[in-house]
């Protein structure tokens, strides 16, 4: 067996069309762009959005709600997530992502509540639903605001 000896099985591999070779090759003529009209013309160039003069789509359809361009997202961590950190006496965002639990480094960090809390543990974070801060404070740990 060489490497240079293979080809492709026969019919894998179908002909390029030839456009614009001679009545005789089956796309002369008008070469396949049929008559007159944008696109038969050189040169021819369409947005991908461009519907031929209709009313685009964009503009067809009706507008709801606006997209608040000051939103803050955060990296969500319910406190069941941060069992798997282990003993620790302090959880910073630097541990979260060193220890691969946060996985986007430039989203703030945001705690939420979901899960039990039982150890005093010092959580640092950019945020905190009032659910996870009343348990962490239960358990005799501190919600610090970075």
């Amino acid at each position: 067996m060489n490497l240079s000896s293979l080809t492709y099985s026969k019919g894998a591999r179908k002909k390029p069309k030839r456009i614009g070779r001679g009545n005789g090759s089956g796309h002369g003529r008008t070469a396949c762009k049929g008559h007159n009209g944008q696109r038969s013309r050189s040169g021819h160039k369409s947005r991908a959005w461009f519907e031929g003069g209709q009313m685009p789509i964009q503009r067809r359809l009706p507008k709801r709600g606006f997209t608040n361009i000051f939103r803050k997202e955060y990296s969500e961590l319910n406190l069941k997530d941060l069992v798997r950190l282990g003993e620790i006496d302090k959880i910073t965002p630097g541990i979260l992502i060193e220890k691969g639990i946060v996985s986007n480094k430039r989203k703030p960090i945001k705690i939420l509540g979901a899960g039990d809390w039982s150890r005093a543990v010092e959580i640092s974070a950019h945020a905190f639903t009032k659910s996870a801060v009343k348990k962490i404070e239960e358990a005799g740990g501190k919600a610090i605001v970075v």
